[in-house]
């Protein structure tokens, strides 16, 4: 699995919370990160954009992060994953730059997914997904990491 991430993540507490979860993962999440784009928000969307696609295989599934994505559950997402991953597909997950998405990559995306309508510093999105694919993964595997519904 791979994500593609506009701009980079410092060394910080935000990293390492990352990398926890990352290296949870199985197969692992490798991460290509690129370069935050420069000009007026239509240029920078479309820089950012060709910057994504030229990283993403041809044969990629391409998961874009995008607010306006279908709102998933935890295990809604698990079956989306096991279902994505067996389709013999590279799998990618995209995050964009501050503007979002431009167009073609929307437009190329298999899927898209959403953390839900509120706005996340992009660093934290990264977290955020690695921990819900961990999740997907335990409840998949039926690892007691997840506990369904709320507590009493």
């Amino acid at each position: 699995m791979r994500l593609l991430a506009v701009g980079k993540m410092r060394r910080g507490p935000e990293q390492e919370l990352f990398e926890r979860y990352r290296t949870r993962l199985s197969p692992k999440l490798t991460v290509t990160e690129l370069p935050q784009g420069r000009g007026s928000a239509g240029e920078i969307k479309r820089r950012e954009g060709e910057a994504l696609l030229a990283a993403c295989p041809d044969d990629a599934l391409l998961v874009a992060l995008d607010m306006g994505g279908p709102v998933r559950s935890s295990e809604k997402l698990a079956v989306d994953l096991e279902r994505w991953r067996a389709s013999g597909r590279p799998l990618c997950f995209a995050i964009g730059g501050a503007e979002g998405f431009d167009q073609p990559v929307l437009s190329r995306a298999d899927a898209v997914l959403t953390l839900g309508p509120l706005t996340w510093p992009h660093m934290l999105v990264r977290i955020l997904l690695a921990e819900q694919i961990y999740r997907a993964q335990a409840i998949a595997t039926g690892h007691p990491y997840h506990r369904s519904g709320r507590p009493g």
